[in-house]
């Protein structure tokens, strides 16, 4: 008599697994489907990042869709804000003319998400960690950013009104 042995799969396991792969496919879309001489890979976020003001925006909603995926897979926020981060960096360095194309070619904002999304899966307290710490620094950095775009001004027209 042959037994067999198996793994009980849940409804949801295959719920996710079908995600996962939606999520993959519609990440190398984006980032990785176009082949270019010498062995480099675009998407179609560097091509519609062409169009000004339309193609950044159509790309972070395209984005926002992954990171919301996320959100329904259980995704804790700190793994969800380093996703928004990547976006965030991902748009506003695309928007600038010309440089932020090229950027958005290399930067491949919905293949890192999903590199996120999976170390999440596969171990949930260290990316939970790593990505609080990540955010921290990133919140931090922007409120650096933040006093210094206030700082500036402020000692601009100190300096003027001292020569007077």
């Amino acid at each position: 008599m042959k037994t067999v042995t198996g793994t009980l799969i849940t409804a949801k396991e295959v719920d996710s697994a079908e995600r996962i792969k939606r999520l993959r496919a519609l990440a190398w879309l984006m980032d990785n489907s176009i082949a270019l001489p010498g062995g480099f890979r675009i998407g179609l976020d560097a091509i519609i990042g062409l169009v000004p003001g339309l193609g950044d925006a159509f790309g972070a909603l395209i984005s926002a869709y992954i990171i919301n995926e996320a959100r329904s897979m259980g995704a804790p926020r700190s793994v969800l804000l380093r996703m928004m981060s990547n976006v965030m960096f991902d748009t506003v360095l695309g928007a600038v003319p010309f440089a932020g194309d090229l950027f958005d070619a290399a930067y491949k904002s919905n293949t890192r998400n999903l590199a996120l999304l999976a170390r999440y899966q596969l171990d949930p307290v260290g990316s939970r960690r790593g990505s609080r710490w990540f955010v921290a620094g990133f919140f931090l950095l922007l409120g650096l950013m933040v006093l210094l775009l206030i700082a500036i001004p402020v000692l601009v027209v100190y300096g003027l009104v001292q020569l007077f």
